[in-house]
């Protein structure tokens, strides 16, 4: 790196009288996120009925949500807010570490529960011995050091790229992808280094999660009893539907052909996966999921919990 001692986050920065609608919007959904993910957390942990595999894999995952979303979140409200846009070297790197490792985290605890989810509806009579409790926490524990470790690497990576030319990162957190854009240094080996932990951390967990649900669907599909299909698969709705949101988002954003406008997509995938899904997560599960609805009432509105 050279002598420049700040970066500069320009997106959001100027935003006239678009910032208390701005700064409103992001404040919602960074309150909604941390108010229903540790509504989830609590209820886990306190109703007794929940002490199963699926919900200690959510449990961890509500967890993620909330660090995930307070990476980046806070520094943009403080920016909108004041208008102070310099972040140091320091603190940009730190946060595209720990944006990256928990990004990293939450693809691997996604493909546990899609594990869980196969488990649990291909070989129910098994699924206690399967995914017992020092197994459910080795699983969890290897998805916590596997993202951690793999952003080390590519935080140390990334410390060592040049840039002289330009110091603004047209984007509202410090990104690996617009980093890489504003950098003096030959980047072609960054980029395949980049392209190697794109297929080790998103297409090779993507695989597995494709094969679950390929193996999970064609059991459903076999079994005899319309309502006994309708269950299976309901407990895989809500999954399915974060699958589909988080993936969807993270392809579009570093997936997607550049074009005339990237720029401005980007900010807009990137307020979508890490603001608008950690925030979805816990409402989709909430909502669509009896059981965690019968335990917020059963805690929150003291009505009888359910048996």
């Amino acid at each position: 790196m050279e002598n420049n001692t700040y970066f500069y986050i320009i997106a959001f920065s100027r935003t006239g009288r678009q910032q208390f609608v701005l700064f409103s919007t992001f404040l919602f959904l960074y309150l909604v996120c941390l108010v229903w993910n540790m509504i989830i957390l609590l209820v886990i942990i306190l109703d007794l009925h929940l002490q199963k595999p699926m919900y200690f894999f959510l449990r961890n995952l509500s967890f993620v949500d909330v660090l995930y979303i307070s990476v980046a979140l806070p520094k943009l409200l403080d920016i909108i807010i004041t208008g102070n846009n310099r972040i140091s070297f320091t603190d940009c790197f730190s946060q595209m570490y720990f944006f990256t490792s928990l990004a990293c985290t939450e693809i691997c605890l996604l493909t546990t529960m899609s594990y869980d989810r196969y488990v649990a509806i291909c070989f129910p009579l098994h699924y206690t011995l399967l995914m017992e409790k020092r197994k459910c926490n080795l699983l969890v524990a290897g998805c916590w050091i596997a993202g951690f470790c793999n952003s080390l690497f590519v935080t140390i990576f990334a410390s060592h790229l040049s840039f002289c030319r330009s110091t603004q990162i047209n984007q509202f957190f410090c990104d690996i992808k617009t980093l890489t854009k504003i950098s003096c240094s030959d980047i072609h080996e960054f980029q395949t280094m980049i392209f190697v932990e794109a297929f080790l951390m998103g297409l090779c967990p993507f695989l597995l999660i494709l094969m679950s649900y390929t193996k999970i669907i064609s059991n459903i599909l076999q079994m005899n009893s319309v309502g006994q299909r309708k269950k299976s698969f309901s407990t895989c709705t809500s999954h399915l539907t974060i699958l589909l949101i988080f993936y969807g988002t993270l392809l579009c954003m570093y997936m997607r052909p550049p074009s005339e406008n990237s720029e401005e997509l980007d900010q807009i995938f990137s307020v979508l996966y890490l603001a608008v899904t950690p925030t979805l997560n816990p409402l989709i599960y909430s909502l669509r999921n009896k059981e965690i609805n019968f335990a917020i009432q059963s805690i929150f509105l003291k009505r009888q919990p359910h048996i």
